[in-house]
């Protein structure tokens, strides 16, 4: 499957119940996607039950060494990958985008194959001797979106094989295709019945994985209201969850901050994926004293980041993937522009082009209790609060239900230390927003959902603790 065409011909469906696929930049039919019932999962399921315990028996060593195959796998198909993920995600091949997602699955799959979990000793002294193994929980159900799908599903997908599970997955309906040819080139080199997919329809298919007494884990990535529904529809079988939800992330930059050293990492934090990212910089507040300098330098970047069609080469800001998302970017930035905020960049789509793009859009000298603040609009518009006191700025950071990321701004590293220790959020970041690290566990406080990934806490995530004990 080394090229577009391969792959295409490999995942889309012919017969049975489909649904058209069409690219979010230029309106082109893409191919059709499969859409199965329930009973296609139920039969997957099965698959996956059946196989777990043969996977669980082999060697750690071997089913690492099958990670590193399926890396190899999607290194060879890396293009036709990109490709197909470029046409239906919309985002474009360069910048941190098509081509920098299938190369994190890559660095995603070898990163828990070769990552230690040894036995535990926990105690070993007079009054005895504990250690706490880690085993296999059985069926994953991993629910991937349609931000990042390929590598939000490798995230899923490779610590769960890693610790001698099965996987189950459900792609997100918008990037079906693209998790379709993902997990075609894994299966290439995978035994049978270890990777699963079950492409549904609506949200029937994914309910009855949620409710699945066969399923002993589901790894969700998503809306922080399905994120509940998750935990309301798995709470009969007490199933083990991790649920990465929905961000809305805060900036502050302190008055001791650099405006034009710090105003090109400020766009990309706020902006990768044209902004469809849950770890995005989503709302900046900015002291006083510096505001006007750091909303003209990021000015001066937007403007000269090109935004078209992702097969471009040149450009590295794409459309919103569907029509649903431009709509509520669409709605928030009017909400804002008509309570009086300033529109120093963008705001100003054409409502009636093919494609789905929004341009870069910033928003100044906003109430920090406007709708553009308070929720999280999913896309590439970046509402700047002005504050003059950092404990209102702080106060206001925390102040929402969420807390999946934030991050603090400073030429001072000490007072940024000082601050992030401050914000209620799973990750916050000096200096920078959203960079990820496959070592480094990942995962929000609050609303933003629990549980961890990546690293070993990724890996003890995906396996049940067993102490044996004397």
């Amino acid at each position: 499957m080394n090229t577009y065409e391969s792959l295409l011909a490999a995942v889309v469906a012919e017969g049975g119940e489909t649904r058209e696929v069409f690219d979010p930049a230029t309106g082109e039919l893409i191919g059709l996607a499969p859409m199965q019932d329930v009973a296609a999962l139920e039969a997957a399921i099965d698959t996956a039950e059946a196989t777990q315990p043969t996977w669980a028996a082999l060697p750690d060593a071997e089913r690492s060494a099958l990670l590193h195959k399926a890396a190899d796998a999607i290194e060879a198909s890396s293009e036709a990958l990109a490709e197909l993920l470029s046409r239906e995600q919309g985002k474009p091949l360069n910048g941190p985008n098509a081509r920098f997602e299938v190369g994190a699955c890559v660095a995603w799959t070898r990163t828990p194959a070769d990552t230690p979990l040894p036995v535990e000793v926990i105690i070993d002294d007079e009054s005895g001797y504990a250690e706490m193994h880690y085993r296999p929980l059985g069926v994953v159900g991993a629910i991937s979106p349609w931000n990042w799908p390929m590598m939000i599903s490798i995230w899923q997908i490779a610590p769960a094989l890693r610790m001698g599970n099965t996987v189950v997955i459900k792609p997100a309906e918008n990037t079906t295709l693209s998790v379709l040819a993902l997990v075609a080139v894994m299966n290439q080199v995978l035994p049978a019945g270890v990777l699963n997919i079950v492409p549904g329809k609506g949200s029937t298919v994914g309910d009855a994985l949620t409710r699945s007494p066969k399923i002993k884990k589901i790894m969700f990535t998503g809306s922080t209201p399905v994120g509940k529904k998750i935990i309301e529809a798995s709470a009969p079988n007490v199933t083990r969850l991790t649920l990465e939800l929905g961000g809305n992330d805060a900036g502050i930059v302190l008055p001791d901050a650099e405006p034009a050293k710090i105003a090109e990492d400020l766009f990309w934090g706020a902006f990768i994926n044209t902004g469809q990212t849950c770890a995005a910089l989503k709302r900046l507040y900015v002291h006083d004293s510096i505001y006007d300098a750091v909303v003209d330098e990021l000015a001066k970047v937007a403007a000269n980041v090109p935004m078209g069609v992702g097969l471009d080469e040149q450009n590295v800001l794409g459309p919103l993937q569907n029509k649903s998302q431009f709509d509520i970017v669409d709605r928030l930035v009017e909400s804002a522009k008509a309570s009086g905020a300033r529109v120093v960049l963008g705001g100003n789509p054409d409502r009636d082009a093919v494609g789905y793009f929004y341009p870069a859009t910033l928003i100044a000298d906003i109430d920090p209790h406007q709708e553009l603040v308070l929720e999280e609009q999913f896309g590439p518009a970046l509402p700047i609060i002005r504050y003059t006191d950092l404990d209102d700025a702080v106060r206001l950071a925390n102040e929402l239900e969420v807390g999946l990321g934030s991050s603090v701004w400073s030429s001072d590293r000490a007072k940024a230390l000082e601050v992030a220790a401050r914000l209620q959020a799973g990750t916050t970041w000096i200096n920078s927003h959203g960079a990820l690290h496959p070592m480094i566990p990942f995962g929000g406080a609050k609303q933003s959902g629990y549980g961890r990934e990546f690293g070993v806490e990724g890996l003890k995530a995906v396996a049940e603790p067993h102490v044996i004990s004397g």
